[in-house]
């Protein structure tokens, strides 16, 4: 079920979701996550952990440095060594499916 309504947005958002061919699809996957964000959040303060928004702001900052300072050498390092474990789990379920044969 569905229900329709109307929202004002900011002259940026507005253009920006006019770019999407489903509008309401864009709005409702981002609510869902957002939705999903403050779930895990308060599970993880049930838990004990202090989350501030400043600290949530920091950890990003710090992702984003990480994620930065990935080389195209260390993606396609990580590529290839993804590639032998697939390999390799292939390989072992392989010979376990024989082996059970």
């Amino acid at each position: 079920m569905t229900k329709k309504i109307t929202v004002s947005l900011p002259d940026d958002l507005a253009e920006r979701l006019a770019q999407e061919p489903n509008a309401s699809a864009y709005v409702a996957e981002s609510l869902r996550r957002r939705v999903a964000g403050e779930r895990t959040r308060e599970i993880l303060r049930g838990a004990g952990f202090a989350l501030t928004d400043e600290g949530l702001a920091r950890a990003q900052v710090e992702m984003d440095q990480l994620e930065a300072s990935i080389t195209p050498e260390l993606r396609t390092e990580a590529a290839r060594l993804q590639n032998e474990v697939l390999a390799a789990r292939d390989k072992f379920h392989a010979a376990r499916a024989k082996a059970r044969r």
